[in-house]
């Protein structure tokens, strides 16, 4: 039998509660022990723990050997004891001089001492190279097998041959839990100072992907200018294929703008992208066009001499004065 589904309408003061509740999670999380806060007791966690998040904000990242943050740590990011970054303690009244920066968890009962995060494989955990996933290791470091008793497992730590999407194995990886200046001090964004509770190292949309493909100093940086500046070619995406010549037009006004340009230097993008074989064009149609393309700049070239010859100052030819054969 089909499951019964429901059509919920509702109206913009509706909606506007429900923004009004996100923005209250985002920046209460658990702290009201789930009983929601009336508006003074709002009003005064507000005014107690903002600016306290807006001073002295941890970023946290999951960072190769070479500096590159590979994971950013967010609200909802698993740590290796099976709770989330936001369930770890992450406001500071006043940054610890000590280094590092210990994240404990805060759920009763946890015995993790700092947050580490856990890349998954899928939707699971990274496997030891016992075998057993890390919800089956105990959550101190250095991680030990709870089977090493019980199911006679001689894992004396977690180790696992997971190799990041960076090139570099799990085990070369560590955490970093920094202020903002020592971030800014290692050269890598800081974002805007924001409200929310365990915010960790997002900046941004761009820092939610992992690092290999983040095009900002905290990842694999930017592309060079030769990377940008290759030629379209059939295996690059649709849109730059549909696009080409808005695309050679820009190249040309800005080559002309500085000075001199021909029409003609584009003239081999034009060929390649017209050599192309488009989305569900048969054979005939591709030949077709192309033959309509050829016959369509064999007619410009032709006026463009046309042109070019009218355009020509006439060379008179030298007269020599007539003589009067009576003169003679």
């Amino acid at each position: 039998m089909a499951a019964r589904q429901y059509h919920l309408k509702f109206d913009k003061s509706a909606a506007s509660a429900v923004d009004a509740y996100a923005e209250y999670k985002r920046i209460v999380g658990d702290d009201d022990g789930g009983v929601m806060f009336t508006p003074d007791q709002y009003e005064d966690y507000k005014k107690r723990v903002l600016p306290m998040r807006m001073q002295n904000r941890v970023f946290v990242s999951f960072t190769n050997s070479t500096g590159m943050d590979c994971k950013m740590i967010g609200p909802e990011t698993l740590c290796f004891c099976q709770h989330r970054f936001r369930q770890h303690k992450t406001d500071f009244t006043t940054i610890p001089t000590e280094r590092p920066i210990m994240l404990p968890c805060k759920v009763k009962g946890c015995g993790c001492v700092s947050y580490h995060y856990v890349p998954q494989n899928g939707t699971q955990p990274i496997r030891c190279s016992c075998k057993h996933f890390t919800d089956e290791h105990s959550v101190k470091k250095p991680h030990k097998c709870k089977l090493s008793v019980s199911g006679g497992c001689n894992c004396s730590e977690f180790r696992s041959s997971y190799t990041c999407g960076c090139g570099e194995p799990y085990h070369s990886h560590h955490m970093i839990a920094e202020t903002k200046d020592e971030r800014l001090a290692r050269g890598h964004p800081v974002g805007q100072d924001v409200p929310y509770q365990a915010m960790g190292g997002l900046t941004g949309f761009s820092s939610l992907m992992e690092g290999y493909m983040r095009l900002d100093p905290s990842g694999i940086g930017a592309p060079s200018k030769e990377f940008l500046e290759q030629p379209i070619t059939s295996h690059d995406h649709p849109f730059l294929r549909a696009n080409v010549q808005s695309i050679k037009t820009h190249r040309m006004n800005q080559r002309a703008i500085k000075g001199g340009a021909e029409p003609e230097i584009d003239e081999d993008l034009a060929e390649r992208m017209s050599a192309m074989r488009r989305p569900d064009e048969s054979d005939m149609d591709y030949f077709e066009r192309r033959y309509q393309e050829r016959q369509k700049a064999e007619r410009e070239r032709s006026r463009a001499r046309v042109v070019a010859a009218r355009s020509k100052p006439a060379i008179g030819k030298r007269t020599t004065p007539a003589t009067n054969s009576k003169s003679k």
